[in-house]
Formats: structure tokens, C-alpha cells, sequence
């Protein structure tokens, strides 16, 4: 089985969210299941400005792509190999489209002509395989950015020998983003007028959408997001087309590479622990506190967050709630990058508090594991959220998170009162600063009592197995493997 990934972001070289995450780990996991593919998953990325080529990387080819922007419509473009961590990374180096100060735009507005940009992403992919004359079973294809895929393969390759026989399965990660293509743009995908209309519609191409429609299965995340996304409230817009696609729409819990997040050997950390000796993490805490101005004997709680600046992830309750926070006795260590006006309460809140709060206005991966690992409790208030990451780390580094009851974070969190014997953490319902500070209360409370049920809660947190490994990869083999089956009897083959 030859598997072709194809997204805007892979961890490490080029990584603004989970997405960056999901696409490295599910690569790698997936060439370590029993029954994977028989050669390295093949990951096609943009090369970006700040994406470092490693010495020795070679360009494989040069393709000349269909380009509406290029003089002549033809753009020469070089596809450079990388030998990563498990899989073949290959990133389409076209500096007009990549080469800039950021993945998607300057922080308030997407760049104009993003159509264009990750549409030549996908038209290069397209060309590089196609030139390449290998069967291609699966294109593997995470959001929008990676969406003109299934319109370019049912368009301008259905009678390409291997690009019109490869199944397509339509990762969502984000239902928020559908790359929405004004008519007045969508020459930027190659199309004219009369394309758009029979794609989508006279005012344009919905490209997440479009992609939906054409794919022989579509994913997201968790169970419980593709559950909320066949309603209206959720659903973004497209919850009539994922309610069409029946069967051919489900969710797949992400899984957290174990390997690369784990205590007992985190480089980072001032100590090592584990579920078994946790000794450590009272050095994880002195060592964070101080790296933020805190005073490090104070034993009072530690509440980490870390997130995208954004209305989704809830940033704005921990504000609502921060001085009812610190009147409980309460400390913040806040990591987040993103929209400026949203962190405004936040660094209000730390001005006035600057030994009790600390912001960290910038996206740290050193940082980010010592506040897993040196708070006393992870907030990840998210208004809704496809799967998350940060709960399922914070669990395995000993720290209890307090979440939202929605998407993903309800799939993997279970809250210690309702269930006392299976709980992991704390959850509330509402999306209100008072919900949240309630269940940061139970959450302060129980700590303070400490004893057997605090620190049984803390070992049934770290006991949770989200290894890719497990059961998420699996189940991705299982379900390229229904689509390549799908896509096959489509075209009467077998």
C-alpha cells in the first residue's frame, strides 16, 4: 500500500497547532502497525521560509506544474527530500508561494492568495506522482489547505492512470476553516467561471466543502466532535454534507506519540518521574516557578494553560475567571500565541499580578513541557475542540486537566466526581467563566485534601494509553483501506 499524505503543517518543520502534531506522529505510527504500508508513508509539505532543508537533502525531481499565475501557466518547481523520522518528507520549494514571514498570514488577515498558494502545493503533489509513474493507493489529505486535491484528481486527472485511481480520505482537524474561494479567486485554483458553478456554486468554491463531497471517506478527530458535527451548532456550515455522507463519515481518536512525550525521559525537564516514581515533578514545579518570577515555596495552586490566541480555545473564561482564580489561591501560567486583542485581558490580569500571573506571548516547545510538567493543574477551557493534544500530555505528565465537556476533550477526559473511580479530571458544561471556575474549585479542593484520592487521580491519569499505536493507527489502516476498496468499485476495478 502506498499512502501519500498532503498538509500544510508537519512537526517538527512547520507546526502554528495539532494539526503539525497529528500529521508527523500518524505518519511514523502507521509504517510501526502490524498490516501497514510496505514503504514509507510519503508526506508532501511546503517549504517554507522557516522550514530548515537538513544537509544532505536532495532535490528528487523538478516538476513543471500547471501554475495560473506563472507566465506561460507553467511554473518550475523543486521537490526536496528529506529523510524524517519514520517517512519520506518531500517539500514543494516555490519561494513566491512559501517563502514568507508566516504558514497563513501577518497574524490579522490570511494572505490574498492563499488559493493559490496551497493550490500550487497540490497541483506539485499531483504532478510529482504523477511523473513518477508508481501506483498510489491512498491520498491521505489534512483540511482545507490540502483540499484541491479531490477537485484537481476528479477535474483535470480522471484519466491519469495513477492519480485518478487513488482513493482520497479527508482528514477535518478544524471544521472552522473551509478555505472559501470567491469567484473573483478562484482563477487561483485554476478554474474559470463555469468550473466554479459545477464544483460549488456561481459565488464560488467552497474548497473543505468540495473536498467532502468528492472523498471516498471523510475523518475527523474524535468521535465525539463527528458526532457534534452533523448539527447545525457545530457542523460550520457543512453538517448537511457530512450527514450525507452516512457511514463514509466517522471519527478517529488522535493518539499522542509516547515516545516523544514521556517524563521519565523529557530532556527538558529538571528532573525526569513516572507514573511509578513521581518524585520528580516537585522539581519540574520549583524549576517552572522560577522561570516565571513565582515564588517557588508557595504551595498553592498551579493552573497551566497553553493554546492558540483564539475564540475557540477559551482563553477569554480564564480571564473572565482570573481574579476569582488567585482569591482561591490560585497561580496562572499562560502560554499562548495568536490574536493580540484577545490576549489584552490576559496581559491586564498579569500587569496587576505579575508574581501570581505570568503570559508567555509566544509559541515555546521548552516551555510548553515544563508547564505540563510543573503545574499542579492544566485548564483547557476550548468552546469546542475536534480532538486536542494538550489533555491527553497533561494526563500523561501527572497533571490533571479541567476541561470543557465537548469534542474530543470529552472523549478523553472523565470527571472525578461523577465517576470516582475511573476519573482523570474535571469537566463542566457551560462555556462561561463561572462554569470553569467551579470546576477549577473542586479541582483546587481536592488537591489541597491531597492524600490517596488526589494521588490515585494523578496515577489513573498517567495509566491512560493514547499511543498511536494502540488503537488510532489501526484504525486508520482500516478505514484507506475501506476507501481504496470504495474508490476501486467506483471505477469498476478490483
Amino acid at each position: 500500500m502506498r499512502v501519500v499524505f498532503i498538509a500544510a503543517e508537519c512537526e517538527p518543520w512547520a507546526k502554528s497547532g495539532g494539526l503539525g502534531d497529528v500529521v508527523d506522529a500518524l505518519a511514523r505510527a502507521l509504517r510501526l502497525v502490524e498490516g501497514g504500508p510496505d514503504e514509507p508513508v510519503e508526506v508532501f509539505l511546503p517549504r517554507y521560509r522557516s522550514v530548515a532543508v537538513p544537509a544532505g537533502a536532495l532535490v528528487s525531481t523538478v516538476v513543471r506544474v500547471p501554475d495560473p499565475l506563472a507566465p506561460g501557466g507553467l511554473s518550475e518547481i523543486p521537490i526536496i527530500e528529506v529523510a524524517a523520522d519514520g517517512y519520506r518528507l518531500r517539500l514543494v520549494d516555490a519561494p513566491a508561494a512559501f517563502d514568507r514571514p508566516a504558514y497563513y498570514g501577518d497574524g490579522r488577515h490570511d494572505y490574498p492568495d492563499n488559493p493559490w498558494r496551497f493550490g500550487l502545493l497540490c497541483r506539485a503533489a499531483l504532478e510529482t506522482l504523477a511523473v513518477e509513474s508508481r501506483p498510489v493507493d491512498l491520498l491521505s489529505l489534512h483540511d482545507w489547505h490540502a483540499a484541491p486535491v479531490a477537485l484537481y484528481r476528479d477535474r483535470f486527472y480522471r484519466d491519469d492512470p495513477v492519480i485518478s485511481r487513488a482513493a482520497i480520505v479527508l482528514t477535518l482537524h478544524n471544521l472552522a476553516y473551509h478555505g472559501w474561494t470567491p469567484i473573483e479567486q478562484v482563477g487561483q485554483l485554476g478554474f474559470g467561471v463555469e468550473d466554479a458553478q459545477a464544483v460549488w456554486d456561481a459565488a464560488g468554491i467552497d474548497l473543505l466543502g468540495a473536498a467532502i463531497v468528492r472523498a471516498e471517506i471523510v475523518n475527523t478527530v474524535s468521535p465525539g466532535f463527528a458526532r457534534e458535527a452533523l448539527t447545525p451548532a457545530f457542523g460550520m456550515g457543512l453538517d448537511r454534507l457530512l450527514r450525507a455522507k452516512g457511514d463514509r463519515f466517522l471519527g478517529i481518536l488522535n493518539g499522542l506519540d509516547t515516545d516523544l512525550w514521556d517524563p521519565a525521559r523529557d530532556p527538558v525537564l529538571a528532573a525526569p518521574y513516572s507514573r511509578a516514581d513521581r518524585s520528580g515533578k516537585a522539581a519540574c514545579r520549583v524549576d517552572l516557578l522560577e522561570r516565571v518570577g513565582f515564588d517557588p515555596d508557595d504551595g498553592g495552586p498551579v493552573l497551566g494553560a497553553i493554546g492558540r490566541l483564539d475564540p475557540q480555545k477559551g482563553f477569554d473564561l480564564i480571564a473572565g475567571a482570573a481574579e476569582r482564580l488567585l482569591g482561591l489561591g490560585a497561580r496562572l501560567v499562560i502560554q499562548g500565541s495568536g490574536d493580540h486583542e484577545l490576549a489584552e485581558p490576559l496581559r491586564r490580569v498579569a500587569a496587576a499580578h505579575p508574581a501570581r500571573v505570568a503570559l508567555i506571548e509566544r509559541f515555546d516547545r521548552e516551555m510548553a513541557r515544563r508547564i505540563y510538567a510543573g503545574a499542579d493543574l492544566f485548564v483547557m477551557p476550548s468552546r469546542f475542540e475536534p480532538c486536542g493534544q494538550g489533555q491527553m500530555i497533561a494526563l500523561r505528565y501527572g497533571t490533571p486537566p479541567i476541561v470543557r465537556r465537548t469534542g474530543g476533550l470529552a472523549d478523553t477526559v472523565v470527571d472525578v466526581d461523577e465517576q470516582p473511580g475511573r476519573g482523570t479530571g474535571f469537566v463542566f458544561d457551560e462555556p462561561t467563566p463561572e462554569a470553569l471556575l467551579a470546576a477549577c474549585r473542586r479541582a483546587i479542593e481536592l488537591r489541597r485534601a491531597g492524600g490517596e484520592p488526589w494521588q490515585t487521580l494523578l496515577e489513573r491519569g498517567m495509566a491512560v494509553d493514547f499511543d498511536w499505536r494502540s488503537s488510532s493507527a489501526p484504525r486508520y489502516l482500516e478505514v484507506f483501506r475501506r476507501a481504496i476498496e470504495l474508490r476501486r468499485a467506483a471505477l469498476g476495478s478490483s
